[in-house]
């Protein structure tokens, strides 16, 4: 008996264990089998900014980037926005146990992946925002039964939605919106998926039929999107039920009718839009739903009033009334919402006034009732909270002064007021510097009065106050200003010298005013200008030459001046399509380009004006030749004489004479060009050009710093660098020097060395810079010994001059134009101020592209060992992709320490970084010892990804700056987590006057 239970354990014994030897290798070959399928997903998809970091040398895919595991078993992949191309493989569905996958934000192209059908656990699926195409497959329905989440909107679907939409038991959100979708609507199988709670069908060409009534049997719906698919006649009744409606849009269709009342008694309903539909019928007066949020029944045939019911939803932000035909005046009770933060009520027929109580209760922010009949003040607490960013009345009778809340109302943006009856003082906080936020005053057709600062706010880009009653001296313009038109008013003085701040601006009206004194020389530099007005002032002096610079200006109108003098000959190289001169004091010839029927009326009233003899269509007299051929042999002969009788008084004068001559030819023989205002003089510059004050050798010529000018009269210290001209160097030289000047001259950014001018000679050229005591980020990095650093820079200040680096760039790519190519991007032209905050500089290789997108080929490669891109050069080819290339070397520069030619067996910095993130992914060693605190690891490294990428081989798969810089941002503790405007590049970094 013993025998046999020891028999029975030792069977018992042997299966136990075997049961449990046999039971783990299976886990563990499940997941050693998920991590090949994981890999050769890798290897398929190619590199992206998440599969980079699958690493092939450690088995925990679980922690990998987009992978999702449940008790070491991959239920999730979530991989959007990593530019997959290549279509989605049949091994995805290996992974047994996946229940969610989103792809979204790709490029996929093919038609809908039937291979996800082996996906048998699914109960998500996002594959919206790619490009997708073809009609969906009739056996839809052959996807997991289990699917909850179906996301295919923003494709290329074409055809019908298959019946099979239908036939998925769990689903609670469909969305189809923004496809090709051109059938009918596929009302009758959605309505049996009882448990929707999403339905999206927006966007997309159905053809044209009655709302789908089976939509009320979904009771369980929240939200529903059903815009712009040209749904017909009227809302029908029975979409009562839909009791649990959160947001319901049925904008831009064909609806009609009158607005049913259930949706004003719907408790829950949170938001409503059907704006562009074609309601011909009064709003419902009974209105009581009180949670409603957010009403936009915008761009119909609305006709009858206000109803004075809206004023019960405590609850409303949003009211939108635009584009129909409402009449009568706005209900005061409006005006006493108190969560009203928008109110658009413009294009309709809107009499009396606005609520007096309009924005004292609430924290209003934006107000649009134009183009009505509106009259009456403005509301006096339409800012009280401070919150107003758009005020547009504009097309309406408004009339008295501004309401005393908006004299500190700085978060204004937009302020159109234009064709009213309003007077008074404009305030003057709206024209502040320091606080300002507005971009857009357009007041003209009004009776305001005042004065303006003496410089008007950086972020202006369209200023327009014709026809009022300013007066008082022009303002200086700075920074982003396109459009200043402030005709007819009583502004009064000269225009001011200094318009280097508003270099982008393309339109000038100041025509009807007292203006006086002469036109600024320095009005060449208004390079992008096409319409200038001057007319109807008392400008005197010359047309200054420098107008043959402004090679884009078509409209051209100094009429009714006092000015003087010939018409420059550079008048030849522009290409008007309007000028008038008329009424001038102006003599001698008209420039030949002009002396055509086109300009018949240009010249009208200036008596000593002329034309060669076979140019007579301006009825002007032909010029008569200033001396003739006995008169000039008269002359010099007399000349001759009078040398000689010079040369008897004796050698000694003579020679004492010579010397005095050559040393005033010299003197005089420097030219001045200055782009900035200037507290020094050539001499100044000239007498600091010593062995002393050089301090390095740039690739063209030598670098001094140079005191200049006196501390009493604002002297400061500058850079000088001094190009000789040497004979067989002139013509490179003279390329280097015509380039930096050109950019640089016109450039205002912060983040870009300024250049305060130019001095040239036969024998030198000169380029003078603000000086930057701290020097460049290369000595820095590489020669901290040499210049006495105290230690290495911090991660805070290397991140900061990242930014400051890409801010400049950005701005020379996107924000001119055309755009700009810099072409020797390093570490050694990066130029650091006294707080360490970062400028480009040395614009010597520097090339305007001739046309924005464009390629251009250059006869010679230039640029820096380690910083040039690969396509540089092999094919000259040079796009702004260079310059990324070259931006991804200098990070990683501040993030390894490494210099820029220093990859050790492969070749370059960029080459190694590429080999090190590829087969070893992400570590501390990577980093520079002076940055590896554990606060900021996590950043540094983020950041060296982002400069491999930047150093991508194939240009087109590198960011462009603008990206980048938005990218860096969000590494900045003070930049708001990146959250940026599109203007990105000189919205965040002030354009300096």
């Amino acid at each position: 008996m013993a025998n046999k239970r020891y028999v029975n354990f030792f069977l018992f014994f042997v299966i136990s264990f075997s049961l449990l030897h046999k039971s783990y290798p299976k886990s563990t070959n499940q997941s050693n089998e998920e991590h090949q399928i994981l890999l050769e997903l890798k290897n398929h998809w190619g590199s992206s900014p998440a599969l980079g970091r699958w690493n092939s040398t450690t088995a925990a895919h679980c922690n990998w980037e987009g992978i999702t595991c449940t008790n070491g078993a991959v239920i999730g992949i979530s991989l959007p926005n990593q530019t997959f191309i290549k279509p989605i493989p049949p091994s995805i569905c290996l992974l047994k146990n996946l229940t969610r996958l989103d792809l979204s934000y790709n490029n996929f192209s093919t038609s809908f992946p039937t291979m996800l059908y082996n996906c048998s656990n699914l109960k998500f699926l996002d594959l919206s925002n790619n490009a997708f195409d073809g009609q969906l497959p009739s056996d839809l329905n052959h996807l997991s039964a289990l699917l909850e989440h179906l996301n295919l909107s923003s494709n290329h679907f074409t055809g019908r939605i298959p019946p099979s939409i239908g036939l998925f038991p769990r689903l609670k959100s469909l969305l189809l919106d923004t496809n090709q979708f051109d059938g009918r609507y596929p009302a009758e199988d959605i309505s049996n998926l009882a448990d929707l709670e999403r339905l999206t069908l927006a966007v997309n060409p159905f053809v044209p039929a009655p709302f789908p009534v089976e939509f009320g049997r979904l009771t369980r719906l929240t939200y529903l999107w059903l815009s712009n698919m040209n749904i017909t006649g009227e809302i029908p009744k029975n979409l009562s039920s839909l009791r649990e409606l959160n947001l319901l849009d049925f904008s831009s269709n064909k609806l009609q009718g009158k607005i049913p009342t259930w949706i004003w008694q719907h408790k829950k309903l949170q938001n409503l839009y059907l704006y562009a539909n074609g309601f011909t019928d009064e709003i419902e007066p009974n209105v009581s739903a009180l949670n409603l949020v957010e009403i936009d029944v915008s761009s119909n045939e609305l006709i009858g009033t206000i109803p004075n019911g809206f004023g019960k939803l405590t609850n409303l932000t949003l009211l939108f009334l635009y584009f129909n035909k409402l009449s009568g005046s706005i209900p005061p009770s409006v005006g006493l919402l108190p969560k009203l933060t928008d109110i658009r009520l413009f294009g309709n027929m809107l009499s009396g006034s606005l609520p007096p109580e309009l924005g004292k209760h609430s924290p209003l922010a934006n107000l649009e009732v134009s183009n009505n009949n509106l009259s009456g003040k403005l509301p006096e607490g339409l800012c009280f909270n401070r919150k107003l960013y758009d005020i547009v009345v504009f097309n309406n009778s408004f009339s008295g002064k501004l309401p005393s809340s908006l004299d500190g109302c700085y978060l204004l943006n937009n302020l159109m007021m234009y064709n009213n009856n309003f007077s008074g003082e404009f305030p003057k906080s709206l024209w502040s510097v320091v606080t300002n936020q507005l971009s857009t005053v357009m007041i003209q057709n009004n009776r305001f009065s005042g004065t303006f600062p003496k410089q008007l706010p950086w972020n202006f880009t369209r200023l327009d106050i014709s026809n009022n009653k300013f007066s008082g001296p022009i303002p200086t313009l700075a920074g982003k200003m396109k459009v200043f038109i402030a005709a007819n008013n009583l502004l009064s003085g000269e225009i001011p010298w200094d318009l280097t701040g508003i270099s982008q601006v393309t339109e000038v009206d100041l025509s009807r005013n007292q203006i006086s004194g002469s036109l600024p020389m320095t009005i060449g530099v208004l390079v992008r200008l096409n319409t200038l007005n001057l007319s109807g002032n008392q400008i005197s002096g010359n047309i200054p030459a420098a107008f043959g610079f402004m090679t884009v200006l078509t409209i051209l109108d100094l009429s009714s001046n006092k000015l003087s003098g010939e018409i420059p000959k550079d008048f030849n190289k522009l290409r008007l399509n309007f000028l008038n001169l008329s009424m001038n004091q102006l003599i001698g010839e008209i420039p030949i380009s002009l002396q055509n029927e086109a300009y018949e009326q240009s010249f009208l009233f200036n008596p000593g004006l002329c034309v060669s003899s076979n140019n007579s269509v301006h009825n002007f007299p032909i010029c008569r030749a200033r001396t003739n051929g006995n008169d000039l042999f008269r002359r010099l002969i007399a000349l001759f004489s009078a040398v000689a009788s010079i040369m008897l008084l004796g050698s000694a004068v003579l020679g004492i004479m010579l010397l005095r001559r050559k040393k005033l030819q010299d003197h005089l023989s420097w030219k001045l060009t200055p782009f900035h205002i200037l507290h020094f003089t050539t001499t100044d510059i000239l007498s600091g050009l010593y062995e002393q004050n050089w301090i390095g050798s740039g690739r063209s010529g030598k670098v001094y710093r140079v005191y200049a000018g006196d501390r009493a009269s604002g002297g400061r210290m500058v850079a000088v660098k001094k190009i000789w001209n040497t004979p067989n160097l002139d013509d490179k030289l003279e390329k280097d020097f015509l380039a930096e000047a050109q950019i640089l001259g016109e450039i205002r950014h912060t983040n870009i060395v300024k250049l305060l001018c130019c001095i040239s000679s036969s024998d030198a050229k000169l380029l003078v810079y603000e000086y930057m005591e701290n020097g460049s980020l290369h000595q820095w990095l590489h020669q901290r010994e040499r210049i006495g650093a105290p230690g290495p820079l911090d991660w805070p200040t290397r991140l900061q001059i990242a930014i400051d680096s890409a801010r400049g760039l950005c701005y020379m790519h996107h924000h001119c134009s055309p755009p700009i190519v810099h072409r020797d991007v390093k570490c050694a032209n990066i130029l650091l101020d006294h707080n360490f905050r970062a400028k480009m500089a040395d614009f010597g290789l520097a090339k305007i592209l001739l046309k924005a997108g464009d390629d251009e080929s250059f006869s010679a490669i230039a640029g820096t060992f380690g910083y040039m891109a690969p396509e540089y050069g092999h094919r000259l080819k040079v796009n702004e992709k260079i310059d990324v290339y070259s931006f991804g070397v200098v990070l990683l520069e501040i993030i390894t320490g490494r210099v820029a030619n220093d990859g050790g067996e492969y070749y370059c910095l960029a080459q190694w970084a590429w080999r090190q993130y590829q087969e070893y992914g992400l570590s501390v060693d990577l980093l520079d010892e002076g940055i590896r605190d554990p606060t900021h690891v996590e950043d540094a490294l983020e950041v060296f990804t982002l400069a491999v990428i930047c150093t991508g081989e194939h240009p087109s798969m590198r960011p462009s700056m603008k990206d980048v810089l938005h990218v860096l941002l969000r590494f900045d503790r003070k930049s708001n987590g990146g959250i940026l405007q599109d203007d990105i590049c000189d919205e965040t970094a002030l354009l300096e006057s």
